[in-house]
């Protein structure tokens, strides 16, 4: 059974109506293996973790294709509840259709074929377990693939690499004591704190040639009472750099920045990074195949260059731990509006036949190269 489009829709119509958030992927784990296992191909799924893997094919080489399975937790029309708007449910739709598509052509494979369903990309860690769990150890190339935002690539564009910068996501806490409202000189009110916090990061300058941010994306502290100074607070921060070298020092400036606060008002404040995503270093011939791929499907007018964005990926920890891996992500034009994590992101569903397209040949290729 080829991956036609009809397939394909009711594959993304399932994944998406069943978003399910980082590291607890359970149902979409099972369901992604009885997907699998019904075609006739057993998935290897993992005691401690949820995601898994599957192959077709035999030998050298092997090629990896990647897929994220894991959905955000943000407000959808006034409730907070899971939600694919970053566009995994795509990725794994184009994931299963591409092994639809080559699971009917297996006699031709020349080497093996390895489909990971990775949890946790949201959370940055996802990839490292995997790599804890030796998926990509024998791999000779990975290939992951991003909806991109109509900013970047227009819909039936493609691209052979994407170039993502470090980010790391910063989780906080002010402790002090809570004072009456009629008594501010008692305690260190943790609201203005973090305003400090605001305006000390906004301070911050780094080199201007390099694209980076960094800002505070939630603050609590207080409670229904109003005349209650709150002394505790919770915050988080998203630091965003093009290169890792940027992203070092911007954290080595936060946390002296941090150190210098606390110490003048004589309070504790921690932090703990709960997400560090790496820069991407590009493989030059993974990307050469990968536009190789997006020529043999879709002709030269639908490539584009690397894209390169602010954005972030735990995909990159792979050649980072497993360097001899050829890796590569596919940058996928689809009219993607209003923009990566809106809670209303659509985008252009005729993409996910022509992705699946592009990655099947791509795999192909990688495959006859190696042979």
């Amino acid at each position: 059974m080829t991956a036609n489009a009809e397939i394909l829709n009711d594959i993304f119509e399932h994944l998406h109506s069943n978003p399910e958030l980082s590291w607890e992927e359970t149902e979409t784990t099972a369901w992604l293996k009885s997907f699998i296992e019904s075609r006739g191909v057993s998935a290897r799924t993992f005691d401690d973790c949820t995601g898994l893997t599957a192959e077709i094919g035999q030998g050298h080489p092997v090629v990896a294709v990647r897929a994220d399975i894991d959905a955000l937790w943000q407000e959808v029309n006034g409730t907070f509840q899971a939600n694919h708007s970053c566009g995994h449910d795509a990725h794994m739709t184009i994931v299963l259709g591409t092994f639809l598509e080559l699971l009917e052509n297996r006699d031709q494979l020349q080497g093996t074929v390895r489909f990971i369903f990775q949890p946790a990309e949201e959370k940055g860690t996802g990839a490292l377990k995997m790599v804890e769990k030796g998926v990509v150890d024998d791999a000779d190339y990975l290939f992951g693939m991003h909806l991109r935002p109509h900013q970047e690539l227009g819909s039936g564009e493609f691209a052979p690499a994407i170039s993502h910068g470090a980010a790391r996501l910063i989780q906080g806490t002010i402790r002090g004591e809570d004072a009456h409202g009629a008594r501010p000189h008692l305690n260190t009110n943790a609201v203005q704190v973090g305003a400090e916090l605001v305006m000390a990061i906004n301070g911050m300058h780094f080199d201007p040639m390099v694209p980076q941010s960094m800002k505070v994306t939630g603050f609590q502290a207080g409670g229904k009472s109003a005349n209650i100074i709150p002394g505790n607070a919770a915050f988080t921060v998203d630091a965003r750099a093009q290169t890792n070298e940027v992203m070092d020092s911007m954290i080595s400036k936060f946390d002296r920045m941090i150190r210098m606060i606390a110490d003048f008002h004589e309070i504790d404040i921690t932090t703990e990074i709960k997400a560090d995503m790496p820069a991407a270093v590009l493989n030059e011939e993974a990307a050469v195949v990968m536009e190789a791929g997006i020529q043999g499907a879709l002709g030269s007018d639908a490539c584009r260059p690397a894209i390169v964005t602010t954005g972030g990926d735990d995909f990159h920890f792979y050649t980072i731990k497993r360097p001899q891996v050829k890796a590569t992500m596919l940058a996928i034009g689809c009219g993607l509006s209003p923009g990566l994590h809106h809670p209303d992101m659509t985008f252009d569903r005729s993409a996910i036949p022509d992705a699946v397209k592009v990655m099947s040949c791509a795999v192909m290729r990688a495959l006859e190269k190696n042979n």
